[in-house]
């Protein structure tokens, strides 16, 4: 039972095993080894070691076989102890392992021969060499060779590890590839700058690397080599020739594959030339452009001639590359011209301009210096020139006088500020860049100054004007003048004078008649512009000045007289002390007369009349006149503030000096007051009259000698209201009759109105005559309460009014019932309700049995009915139903009903003698009406007794019965057209001795 605690190892030997155990306790003399096959059990090798060994080689084993071994220890005493284990030997690696993409991108082929010995199968991990990544982890049968992988990266490394696997032992091969490179696409060059140029494409990711060829097609050799890592796509080539064309190559490598690319050409950016100059050239109107020659290469120059300011292109010329200038000839004379010179490389340009050039001007033609009739001024113009502006000069006596310099464009120049009168010449030269042309001239004189400050007045005269003005300063060697009349434009007569006259005097002229007069001064040929004045002879004051009333009440008319000579118009002026507005009316000069019209009545107005011509004016003395006074308007005559008062009221129309109030009693003619009120009192209280009267008011206005009367205006006095009013119900009638105390003084009549309590409705309007005292108001409602209110009425106006609240009888409820549930102690009673209003109603109950009012109710209005409890069995009630309205009551019918009885208790029978039977019973309460006794024959059924008892009754004694026999006896208690029984008993009469049943 000794452990050795065996174990095996290979040591990386895929045909040896390696036995190893411990010695076991007490030492061993030796030790047997034996080494079986596990699958067949068939004994391979054995072997034997010394005592001292721990280990033992077990070598020509089968890789990946599986075995058995057993160590068997010799101990002392011939004792032995063994131990089996199981171990297996390492698979042998693949042989001939390769790793080929066939000139693929996106996939590699693996295949490998099979090592000796066994396996349990293959296991291929392929990993992906810049990342580090495992991208397959695939595993096959012991039989599989080849494996293909597919969807890999294009120009990538890739690692691959084949294992062989026998138990949980394994041998591994490894290998490396490349996929083939992808070709770049999309390759672009495009200029940078003139000495870059920038290289761009797609698809980078499909190479390990990059080579570049950059190469000079001028000149046929390599630039520039480049080498770049995955991943670049785009370079920058610097350092190149300006304007110059180049080529670009481009391959892919990725291990030993390479890929030849696209290829591309592109030009650097051409340098733009220098000191480009635009100048005059030798013949005239010719310009050279001249420039220095850029670095670097181009295919020619494309020279631009531009004219004018907005830089217009005129000529083009293309010359070779190594040519610096170019003249162009036959350009407009005074133009400004700039050049652009152009460096032209393949598609690309550079270009370069000059400063602005001018071509030598020509001189305006069409000069011309005119005055155009003003003193100050003198209007240069002239046609336009090819230039960049003008040069002008102005002289007076060969010596310049104002020099200026304008714009092209300008074809005119004004001069301010001249003399009056006096000879200038005038000088114009085009002016284009450094040139001018030669001037040409053109002289003219500027007008002379009119007179200054003339004037035209008349001083106050009729038949002459004065004539001054102020003589000019320089050069004027006269006057000469025209007078007309305005209006006509006659010509009255001319007028010259020397240049140091300053006056005139025009005499025998119309008077009111307006004069015009003309004067200019002259100068040399010219004549200065007229000066005008005008004025008026003074006129003369219209005669005959009238003003007259025309019994129209608001119109005045006025006369006068026309006077010699011209009038404009008249001027009337209108005007009353007692008022601050005045009327100015302005007629034609052939008016003689007008009527104001509108005027305030009765007033005092005051004329003058005014004559106009022109400016001046002259008057006439005042005339004076009354206007009719009007009759006042809005006479009004209201109540006053008491029964006995008028007042009375108007608007004045204007004028007047006061009024007489006139009033009289309507009916009658005779003035009972007379009142004088002065003017501006509008109204007028009047007292002691008599209450609700009729009276006349007349109102009479005077103004100056003139009289008026106005309209009669009929008034009332406000009559007194009526006393002692009351209002009482007609029994039965629905309605109120209304009674009232006539008041002091007079009335046309009464108004009443009668408004319902609580109703929306309008109230009911009755008129009773002046002498009523009382009105019966019909068709109202039962049991309603009524606003009565009466008023006393004369002409419109009212009284005060007075008031008194009645109500209407209400109407009695109908249909009175009082009936029987079928209860000994319950009544029911209901009506119908009644037309009207009520505040309540009164339930009474009588008790007609103890002749006594047991119960009383107050229902509300619109109650119907009412339940009686606890009421006597047995016993005969009457009800009564009343409508209350405040004090006022009706009631209905009495209807009476009785209450069911209660059946006799405790009945007894018994016979005292062979043919009498004795009935006695009790009740319950107060009992019944009456009570019933009824017997029948027990065996036949057949009646035999009837009797008919007081209330009182307790007992009844049957008699004359048969001897011997049995009956059956009930009694029933009544009450009206109720009853209630006991349950039938029997007993037999004596002689046969009978038994109660």
């Amino acid at each position: 039972g000794t452990l050795l605690n065996v174990s095996v190892s290979d040591h990386d030997r895929s045909d040896s095993l390696l036995l190893s155990w411990d010695e076991p306790e007490g030492g061993a003399k030796g030790y047997l080894l034996a080494l079986s096959s596990l699958e067949s059990g068939t004994l391979l090798q054995n072997g034997s070691a010394g005592p001292n060994a721990t280990s033992f080689w077990f070598h020509g084993l089968t890789p990946g076989t599986r075995y058995e071994i057993e160590v068997t220890a010799t101990l002392a005493c011939m004792d032995t102890t063994s131990q089996t284990i199981t171990a297996q030997t390492s698979p042998s690696p693949v042989r001939s392992l390769s790793l080929s993409g066939g000139g693929s991108s996106a996939s590699l082929r693996a295949a490998w021969a099979h090592g000796p010995g066994r396996r349990d199968g293959y296991r291929l991990a392929l990993w992906h060499s810049d990342s580090q990544s495992l991208l397959r982890n695939v595993s096959l049968l012991p039989s599989a060779s080849t494996f293909l992988f597919d969807g890999l990266l294009p120009g990538s490394e890739y690692a691959l590890k084949v294992s062989t696997l026998a138990g949980s032992s394994q041998a591994s091969t490894s290998i490396h590839q490349w996929t083939a490179p992808s070709i770049p696409t999309q390759l672009r060059l495009s200029p940078g700058s003139s000495t870059s140029l920038v290289a761009s494409w797609a698809g980078a990711a499909g190479a390990a690397w990059l080579h570049l060829e950059l190469r000079n097609l001028l000149t046929r050799k390599v630039s520039t080599t480049l080498s770049a890592r995955r991943g670049l796509t785009s370079y920058t080539f610097q350092h190149l020739h300006p304007g110059t064309q180049y080529w670009l190559g481009l391959s892919a490598t990725a291990g030993s594959y390479t890929v030849v690319g696209p290829n591309a050409t592109a030009w650097t950016y051409p340098l733009s030339p220098g000191n480009v100059s635009l100048s005059r050239a030798e013949e005239q109107n010719s310009l050279e452009a001249r420039w220095s020659i850029p670095g670097g290469q181009r295919d020619f120059y494309l020279v631009t001639l531009r004219e004018g300011e907005d830089s217009a292109p005129t000529r083009n010329i293309s010359v070779g590359g190594d040519n610096d200038h170019v003249t162009f000839h036959g350009l407009s004379p005074g133009q400004q011209y700039s050049v652009q010179v152009v460096v032209v490389a393949g598609p690309y340009r550079a270009s370069a301009h000059s400063p602005a050039a001018w071509t030598e001007p020509r001189a305006p033609s069409g000069v011309s210096l005119s005055s155009q009739g003003s003193p100050h001024s003198l209007l240069a113009s002239w046609e336009e020139a090819t230039g960049e502006g003008y040069l002008l000069v102005l002289s007076l006596a060969e010596h310049p006088v104002k020099n200026s310099s304008l714009l092209r464009g300008v074809t005119s120049f004004t001069y301010e500020g001249l003399h009056p009168g006096t000879l200038y010449t005038f000088e114009v030269s085009t002016v284009a860049g450094p040139y001018t042309s030669s001037p040409r001239c053109i002289s003219n004189w500027t007008y002379p100054l009119p007179p200054e400050q003339l004037t035209l007045s008349n001083g106050g005269r009729s038949t002459s004007l004065q004539a001054s003005w102020r003589a000019v300063s320089s050069g004027s060697t006269g006057y000469t003048g025209t007078l007309r009349e305005t209006k006509s434009q006659e010509q009255v007569r001319n007028v010259t004078v020397g240049s140091d006259w300053m006056n005139a005097t025009l005499e025998n002229l119309v008077p009111g008649r307006q004069y015009t007069l003309e004067m200019a001064a002259v100068a040399g040929p010219y004549r200065s512009p007229v000066r005008s004045a005008t004025d008026w002879t003074y006129p003369l004051a219209p005669a005959g000045v009238t003003l007259t009333n025309t019994r129209r009440p608001m119109g005045l008319s006025a006369f006068w007289d026309k006077a010699a000579g011209d009038v404009d118009q008249f001027h009337l002026q209108l005007y009353s002390k007692s008022h601050a507005a005045q009327r100015n009316v302005s007629v034609g000069p052939n008016t003689h007369n007008f009527t104001f019209l509108g005027l305030s009545p009765g007033t005092q107005y005051f004329l003058k009349v005014t004559v106009l011509a022109g400016p001046y004016r002259s008057s006439s003395h005042f005339a004076t006149e009354w206007t009719y006074p009007l009759s006042l308007a809005n006479v009004s005559v209201q109540p006053g503030r008491k029964p006995q008062e008028l007042h009375v009221s108007w608007v004045e129309s204007g004028g007047g000096r006061d009024h007489l109030v006139q009033l009289a009693v309507a009916e009658s003619l005779s003035i009972i007051r007379n009142v004088s009120v002065p003017r501006g009192v509008s109204q007028l209280d009047l007292e002691g009259l008599v209450p609700g009267s009729r009276y006349r008011v007349e109102i009479i206005s005077q103004a100056g000698p003139h009289r008026i009367s106005s309209q009669t205006a009929i008034g009332y006095t406000v009559p007194l209201p009526p006393r002692s009013l009351s209002a009482s119900p007609i029994s039965m009638a629905q309605a109120l009759a209304v009674h009232w105390e006539t008041a002091p003084g007079q009335r046309d009549g009464y108004l009443l109105s009668v408004l319902e309590e609580g109703s929306s409705a309008p109230p009911r309007n009755l008129e009773a005559g002046k002498d009523s005292t009382n009105v019966t108001v019909p068709q109202l409602e039962p049991g309603t309460c009524y606003l009565v209110r009466i008023w006393a009425v004369a002409g419109p106006y009212r009284s005060l009014p007075e008031s008194i609240t009645g109500c209407t009888v209400p109407a009695s409820p109908t249909n009175l019932s009082l009936t029987n549930p079928g209860s000994s102690s319950e009544l029911y009673t209901s009506w119908n309700k009644p037309p009207g209003r009520r505040d309540h109603y009164h339930v009474t109950l009588y008790s007609l049995s103890t002749q006594s009012r047991i119960q009383v109710q107050t229902l509300s209005p619109d109650a119907l009915n009412v339940t009686w409890t606890h009421l006597e069995a047995g016993s005969k009630f009457a009800v009564q139903v009343t409508a209350v309205k405040g004090l006022l009551e009706a009631s209905s019918i009495n209807v009476t009903q009785w209450t069911y009885p209660l059946a006799p208790i405790n009945l007894t029978l018994g016979s005292p003698s062979a043919s009498v039977l004795v009935v006695s019973w009790a009740v319950v309460g107060r009992g019944a009406e009456g009570f019933v006794v009824d017997v029948h024959d027990a065996a036949s059924g057949a009646p035999v007794g009837h009797a008919v008892l007081g209330g009182d009754a307790r007992s009844h004694i049957l008699r004359s019965l048969s001897p011997g026999t049995r009956y059956s006896v009930a009694v029933r208690a009544t009450a009206g057209p109720f009853h209630a029984s006991t349950p039938n008993l029997t007993h037999c009469t004596r002689e046969c001795d009978a038994l109660l049943a």
